[in-house]
């Protein structure tokens, strides 16, 4: 069976957005078997999507990379199955950082779709919480100092012990995500 690596996008993301799109031009043209499953801004729903993607095969994947919310929900996996995670611009603390901003109407950047996010959801997100890392070797971190919307100090602390990109500048969205693809996959040694 072929090796796979499975992307999870973030909050408000979507298999659409740009490192999706540029996750999956690299598969592609590599050979490499990918999934890229559209994640609900519902994190119970979110999860069981990530988690049918992740067994579908009966096999683990060789990888996950997670973004940003992706990123949480792939450390998750990562503690309870083993499967590695490159995590990029990861969000730590989610339950603490998408409040009184993220509450309320939201629009999904690429889908379009409207819906109210609660404070169910984010007590949702709390049963995902991993707030100890048990094998770093199992870690791949990428963070820019940039990033708008996440403190990456909080990556950088909390993934302590793993090896670690942290780039000056960027942003969010992780500017030249393409050139770190190479890296990522060799991470995880299907390069």
């Amino acid at each position: 069976m072929r090796s796979r690596v499975v992307y999870l996008h973030g909050f408000n993301s979507s298999p659409a957005s740009l490192k999706a799109r540029l996750f999956a031009e690299f598969c592609t043209a590599r050979q490499i078997e990918y999934a890229v499953p559209a994640l609900s801004h519902d994190p119970v729903v979110a999860m069981n999507t990530a988690l049918a993607c992740i067994t579908q095969q009966g096999s683990k994947p060789a990888l996950l990379i997670g973004s940003s919310l992706g990123a949480y929900y792939a450390t998750w996996f990562t503690e309870h199955f083993g499967i590695p995670s490159a995590l990029v611009n990861p969000a730590v603390s989610p339950c603490d950082q998408l409040h009184d901003g993220f509450l309320g109407r939201q629009r999904n950047h690429y889908t379009g779709e409207e819906y109210e996010f609660t404070v169910a959801h984010v007590d949702a997100l709390r049963r995902y919480d991993s707030p100890r890392i048990h094998d770093p070797r199992k870690y791949l971190l990428l963070v820019q100092t940039g990033d708008e919307v996440l403190d990456y100090r909080l990556a950088v602390e909390r993934y302590q012990g793993c090896e670690q990109d942290v780039q000056p500048g960027g942003n969010h969205s992780y500017e030249n995500f393409a050139d770190k693809l190479p890296r990522i996959m060799q991470f995880a040694g299907l390069q």
